[in-house]
Formats: structure tokens, sequence, C-alpha cells
């Protein structure tokens, strides 16, 4: 059984790994002693960390590279009343993801694909967010600090599993993925089918036109046998 800490650290995870945009806050240099807001898209990297892609010329980057202590805000979208909607507050270090690090470019690349080409013609560089603590909100009431071993999670699966369990499901089963879609609710049409973007212990992103979409899994998988398993329930599941 797990922890209230364990409780509380899952769900602040799966909240911020459902959600794809935050509000980025730094410590300004042009107005000393105020924080700076930004909007910013994000996605995780494989030791559970929140990537994000920014250019150099960006008033945010210019804040990083003066102080490296960032807060990433993430909120749940449904819902009609902001105060009732859970809310992640992530606090970290920004820290520039190496130049080798490919595994996190493609990741990132793979639920932002327009991103490719700002990286390549704008000056842009990839920022992990190393982490310092978490504030989690789950409504009105629920509301938790929550530390690095109840929140980190690293993905079981190595690049080339992910990638390759993502591929097969893209070419061999497009009608999967959309029954997928159905369990969630979400429409689709002929003109832009959804593609699996991501894969980790916990669940899959699907892409669907700019939007991306979070699955859960019933039980955290750690094999590749697991996830087939888990992939293939799913598909059988009734809308």
């Amino acid at each position: 059984m797990m922890t209230n800490k364990e409780k509380s650290g899952k769900a602040a995870r799966s909240l911020m790994m459902s959600e794809y945009q935050g509000i980025l806050s730094t410590l300004s240099v042009e107005a000393q002693g105020y924080p700076f807001g930004s909007v910013t898209p994000y996605c995780f990297d494989r030791q559970g960390r929140p990537v994000i892609l920014i250019s150099r010329i960006a008033q945010h980057t210019k804040n990083i590279l003066a102080d490296r202590k960032v807060s990433l805000i993430a909120i749940e979208r449904d819902g009609d009343d902001i105060q009732d909607n859970g809310r992640v507050t992530y606090l970290g270090e920004a820290m520039q993801v190496s130049a080798d690090d490919t595994d996190t470019m493609e990741r990132y690349y793979r639920f932002f694909p327009d991103a490719r080409d700002y990286h390549k013609t704008h000056d842009f560089n990839f920022y992990h967010l190393e982490f310092y603590r978490v504030r989690f909100i789950g409504g009105f009431g629920k509301i938790y600090w929550v530390e690095h071993n109840s929140f980190l999670k690293e993905n079981p699966f190595s690049p080339d599993e992910e990638t390759r369990a993502i591929e097969h499901m893209n070419r061999d089963h497009a009608d999967a993925i959309k029954h997928y879609c159905g369990l969630g609710n979400i429409p689709v049409t002929g003109d832009e089918p959804p593609v699996m973007v991501g894969i980790d212990g916990e669940g899959f992103n699907l892409l669907l036109g700019k939007r991306i979409h979070r699955f859960g899994f019933a039980e955290p998988v750690g094999t590749m046998q697991e996830l087939r398993s888990e992939l293939a329930r799913l598909a059988k599941l009734p809308n």
C-alpha cells in the first residue's frame, strides 16, 4: 500500500505528465528581485525531469544564465473553477542538456515535431530542470510538499525500447491508437490521425494535431512484455 507521500507524488507526477505546457518563472536580470513568467512547452526526460527548449536570445534564457533557479507551473486543463483544478509547481535548476544527449532531444521532437526546425534555425538550446522540490495542489484543501523520492520516477524503457515500441504501434496498430482516443472521448478525424509519441512505466502519450493526450496504465509496467500486455488490454476495452 502506498504511503500518503507516495500518493501525493504520483498524483503530482501524473498531473504534470498529462500536461505539456506550463508557466516558466525565472529571476529577472532586467527588473532585479522580481520573478519573470513565460509560457513554455515541456516533456519529460528518461530520468523523469521536465525538459524545455528555449532560445538563447529569450529573456528567460538570459535570466537562467544569471541564476539557474526556476519554477515551472502546470495546471490541470479540465474544470470550470481554476481554484478547484489541480496544479503543480516544480522548483529546480535549469541545466543545459549535453549536445550528445540525442535521446532527450529526439524524445522532445516526437512530442513537438515543429521544434526540430526551431532548434536548427533559431539558436535554441535544451535544458532539463534538476529537481529541488514540488508543491502539489490537488484541489481545495489538498496541498502537499513533494520530495525527490516521491516525485521522480525513471523511465524503465531504454531509448531503443521506447522508440521500437512507438514505431511498432504507429506502423502496425493505428486502429488500436484510434481506439485509445475513443476511451478518452477524444474525437479523431481522417485528416489528423493520432500518433504515439512517448511511453513510460505509468502510461503513454498521443499527439493529435497540436495537442498531446496522456493515458495512464492500470498498474505500472517495467518490461516490454508487461507493456505489450497492457497496450493489448487497453485495445480490447469497450469504448
